[in-house]
């Protein structure tokens, strides 16, 4: 009963093409609802902790105007009712590839190309994953059916493997799915120390030394010259080195794949010597410096089911990873680290907190804490009027396997649920009642 109500409102006349579930309809559709939309009655989880029984949560174009509790509903706003429904604001997944390959198998279908980049020293700052990022990637369905709206579409590969872009997960085609290139730089030194050992932290700092004498003179370091006047050889080509100078300073955060306590420290040092904006990821051993990090203010990206010791640089992975640096202040984000285990937040959030992690924290590092560490606080990650409208209503308790997201919002439009996993289920739901050459079948001998 409580779903045919609430899809009553959502499915009514008002919507029209807006509410088309597969993607041709979703391309055909306007970007943003016509008429106001008012959600009553549901649960809000505000997405910095505060929950609001009995919420109204307004969305106007692609905006929300009200999300107060009992709030009044403006007039011509459609209603949906939502009681019983948990409103939550729509996961980012982040350090991840999706967007960018298709099937981990397949070497062609991955972007760049890994034998030139995996387990390589090189430098790559010039890479860009938002020139190869497609919307029209059957991965991304299948996570935002999961209640992914957002992701740092991330590269891979070598010291510096390139920036990330912040996109939108919507299927449209063209589309401004990609709404900031250029959003942090990554690099790795986790792999690298599995090849190349303790230098890759030295080449690292080689790396941002270069990249600032040459923002002090590019000029004079195209010539090959140093700021006394002496010659040296360039290392790096001036397009690597500008992308690497925007980090020195903080206009550009620096994304660091880490795994040991003591390398933590040392970024740590390295930071406050450039001047970075740094983000700290994997990080398996930060229990053990989570004071440190937490004097800093260094975000830092954690998979809460990930404590086995795979490396030496690994040794002291714990399953309290998580729990520990939340408890001591450090703002956390999850992932999956992949572009297929991104539909998973959900379930990593619910292991975190049963490992000890808040449920507040859980909910921030999934939307808030992301959006906030990459310079999207302003529109990301919380429910607010002001605040764009992406969020998820949920049937029940998100970190709960038995609950599903009843609709998806990107920019105040409801976007499809379906994906290539539901059109094959539907199709093979019941193979006796479907003519074996229909179902795509040999037909049979028998």
């Amino acid at each position: 009963m409580k779903r045919r109500a609430f899809l009553a409102g959502l499915l009514g006349p008002a919507l029209g093409a807006g509410a088309g579930s597969a993607s041709g309809s979703a391309a055909a559709a306007p970007l943003v609802e016509q008429a106001p939309r008012a959600w009553v009655g549901a649960t809000l989880w505000a997405g910095d902790g505060r929950i609001i029984e009995d919420a109204t949560v307004v969305v106007s174009g692609e905006r929300i105007s009200v999300a107060a509790k009992a709030a009044p509903v403006p007039s011509g706003a459609r209603v949906v009712q939502a009681h019983g429904f948990i409103l939550a604001p729509g996961w980012v997944a982040v350090e991840t590839a999706l967007g960018l390959p298709e099937m981990e198998l397949q070497v062609s279908t991955r972007d760049p190309e890994p034998r030139t980049l995996e387990r390589s020293a090189t430098i790559h700052a010039a890479y860009s994953a938002a020139d190869a990022y497609n919307p029209l990637s059957g991965l991304i369905a299948v996570a935002r059916r999961e209640g992914v709206t957002h992701a740092v579409a991330s590269p891979h590969g070598g010291l510096v493997s390139g920036t990330s872009a912040w996109v939108e997960l919507i299927d449209r085609f063209p589309g401004r799915a990609v709404l900031r290139e250029d959003l942090a730089l990554h690099a790795d030194l986790f792999e690298l120390q599995q090849s190349a050992g303790p230098p890759a932290l030295a080449r690292l700092r080689g790396a941002l030394e270069s990249a600032r004498r040459y923002a002090r003179s590019p000029q004079a370091y195209d010539r090959g010259q140093s700021d006394r006047g002496q010659t040296r050889e360039l290392g790096l080509a001036p397009e690597q080195l500008r992308r690497i100078a925007r980090v020195v300073g903080g206009s550009l955060p620096l994304v660091v794949r880490v795994a040991r306590g003591v390398d933590i420290l040392r970024l740590l040092e390295l930071a406050e010597s450039y001047q970075l904006r740094l983000i700290l990821s994997g990080v398996e051993e930060g229990w053990s410096v989570a004071a440190q990090l937490a004097a800093a203010r260094v975000p830092v990206i954690v998979d809460p089911s990930d404590h086995v010791a795979v490396s030496f640089s690994a040794l002291s992975s714990r399953r309290e990873n998580a729990a520990l640096l939340g408890n001591a202040g450090v703002p956390l984000i999850f992932s999956s680290f992949d572009a297929y285990g991104a539909p998973n937040l959900r379930q990593l959030a619910g292991i975190a907190v049963a490992s000890g992690v808040s449920r507040t924290s859980a909910l921030r590092a999934l939307a808030f804490e992301p959006a906030s560490a990459f310079g999207r606080g302003n529109d990301h990650g919380l429910l607010a009027p002001g605040r764009l409208a992406s969020f998820c209503v949920w049937t029940g308790d998100p970190f709960e396997l038995g609950t599903w997201a009843e609709d998806v919002v990107i920019r105040g439009r409801s976007v499809s649920t379906r994906s290539r996993q539901t059109e094959l289920f539907d199709r093979y739901r019941d193979l006796s009642r479907v003519p074996r050459g229909r179902a795509g079948l040999p037909p049979s001998s028998g």
